[in-house]
């Protein structure tokens, strides 16, 4: 009997246009493969390319840089004789730019697809650069036929069962598909129903790594012509895993493979976790930032960017700043320290009470006879982004800014004030998810002192307030979110569903007035189904009221 063809799945990170670093990622993985007595080896979607690369896909410099690199790369691989890698690039075919997979052995491309289904919606804008292929591509290799779709293709029926009719005997997938909760398990079962309708086994390869506001997960697999997942990569980090084929498509798992499990709400808060790390970490590594730098309230959103940028970075990476007003309790500033002295970060103290005055000094010939309101409170804000903002100009620090989705959905939040900064760590999680991560973070070791988790939640800018002053309970904003940002649901349905109808409104209302707040903020990492910012787009002006 033959023995089995051994297939390699190259997780790697790739950054948007480092063609040498992504080549150089692509040619590790195909040494380490070959070591590794592997015949043949999967890279992601657009690896040598990085995704997504937006409007560089424009650029007609970006597009021949990326096939010079195609060709060195082709000729680099030829040293590994007899090794099939698969790359996942862009070309011009028949005048018109393709989200390609071409099969380079040495020395010479034997084989190209062009992806079919091209995604336009959320995050995904393939219509606007690429054509679709309408071609299968099947291809031999040392006694089994392959066949290549990418991505989105396995999500339909057209392109895998014309790769099954083709002759394929396993289905290679190159993806590039970001993480959002529950995401792993929607992979799952698309793939299963791809397996179910073209009968071939599958071996599918995800990217890993930051990009932007997008984090993709890895989690790469291989399921059997029954549909069983027979082994998965890990999760949020590069791999390498090795799968062994047999003649008419068998698929076992081999080194560098972990069997799937049985997810729990745990693990759901751990990979929201690790999706949060990897956005802070990478974003900061990928854009040569050396350090960053927060605002330490002593309240809860704080202390958790503060533990994540630890998580990503280092304590020796993060710097934070305490900076008390005259309404700021004594425990916000203890908390603040007690924190940063647990996770060993440099913390400093500004107070702001005569920076505040000054500014005041300054607008009261303009506020006479006017009553105190959100200016005054905002004035504080704007003096501690103004604050952040200048250390981060004299040290280079990147200000990681601490507002959560609830906060941008209601419009809870400062511009130029607490939403200065230049990357918004929890803008996509929900106050009461916040919450969930603080406590889940601190199973895994206590970092977070209990006071700042229990505690009502309070801007501090006058005496006495909290959220919920002029806010219904954040459980109630986020179960709006969920229903009306992230699934489009109808105010309606929502009232119907149990909330109550005043909530509802004021919620709805408040997003719909503070779209010009949530346009100015920074980005951020994307864990939910649908997030601010590349996900939601909305206009600025706009009359429409549900």
């Amino acid at each position: 009997m033959k023995p089995a063809t051994k297939v390699a799945l190259a997780q790697i990170n790739t950054t948007v246009g480092d063609f040498a670093g992504n080549s150089k990622l692509i040619l590790a993985s195909a040494l380490a493969a070959e070591q590794g007595g592997a015949h043949l080896v999967l890279t992601p979607e657009l690896s040598l390319c990085g995704y997504p690369a937006q409007d560089l896909w424009l650029r007609p410099a970006y597009i021949e840089a990326v096939a010079q690199a195609f060709q060195v790369l082709v000729a680099e691989l030829a040293q590994f004789k007899g090794l099939a890698v698969v790359i996942g690039h862009a070309c011009w075919h028949d005048g018109a730019l393709r989200n390609t997979a071409s099969v380079a052995r040495d020395g010479l491309v034997i084989a190209q697809y062009f992806k079919h289904e091209l995604p336009n919606y959320g995050v995904f804008d393939e219509k606007r650069y690429f054509t679709a292929g309408t071609q299968p591509c099947v291809f031999e290799h040392d006694g089994i036929k392959f066949g290549i779709n990418i991505c989105e293709d396995a999500w339909f029926k057209s392109a895998p069962i014309a790769a099954k009719q083709s002759g394929a005997e396993v289905l290679l997938v190159l993806n590039a598909s970001p993480f959002h909760m529950a995401k792993s398990t929607q992979r799952l079962d698309i793939l299963r129903r791809c397996v179910d309708r073209a009968g071939l086994s599958v071996l599918s390869v995800n990217l890993c790594g930051g990009q932007d506001e997008l984090v993709f997960d890895g989690q790469s697999q291989a399921l059997d012509r029954a549909g069983h997942c027979v082994g998965t990569l890990p999760a949020f980090k590069p791999a390498l895993g090795f799968f062994d084929v047999h003649a008419g498509g068998a698929v076992q798992a081999g080194q560098g493979v972990m069997p799937l499990t049985q997810t729990t709400p745990d693990d759901d808060l751990a990979h929201v976790w690790a999706a949060l790390t990897l956005g802070v970490h990478d974003y900061v590594e990928k854009n040569g930032f050396k350090s960053v730098i927060l605002g330490l309230s002593g309240g809860i959103d704080s202390a958790v960017v503060l533990a994540i940028a630890v998580d990503a970075l280092g304590a020796g990476w993060v710097k934070t700043v305490m900076m008390p007003s005259a309404y700021t309790a004594d425990m916000s500033t203890d908390d603040a320290q007690e924190m940063a002295n647990r996770l060993g970060v440099v913390h400093h103290n500004i107070p702001i009470k005569s920076v505040t005055q000054a500014f005041e000094a300054a607008l009261a010939p303009f506020f006479v006879g006017q009553v105190a309101d959100t200016t005054e409170e905002n004035l504080q804000s704007r003096v501690r982004g103004t604050l952040l903002m200048a250390l981060s100009n004299k040290f280079g620090h990147l200000v990681l800014t601490t507002g959560n989705k609830s906060e941008l959905t209601t419009g809870y939040c400062t511009l130029y004030g607490d939403m200065a900064g230049g990357f918004a760590v929890l803008k996509d999680v929900p106050k009461t998810l916040v919450y969930r991560l603080a406590r889940w973070r601190n199973t895994q070791s206590q970092i977070i002192p209990e006071r700042i988790i229990t505690r009502a939640p309070s801007a501090e800018l006058r005496p006495d307030q909290t959220d919920q002053d002029s806010l219904p309970a954040y459980e109630v904003i986020d179960s709006i979110i969920e229903g009306y940002v992230e699934h489009n649901q109808p105010s309606t349905l929502l009232i119907k569903s149990g909330l109550e109808a005043d909530s509802v409104n004021q919620v709805t209302r408040l997003l719909r007035i503070n779209e010009h707040k949530r346009r100015q903020s920074p980005p951020g990492p994307k864990i939910t189904v649908r997030a601010f910012g590349r996900d939601w787009r909305y206009p600025l002006t706009n009359k429409f009221n549900e």
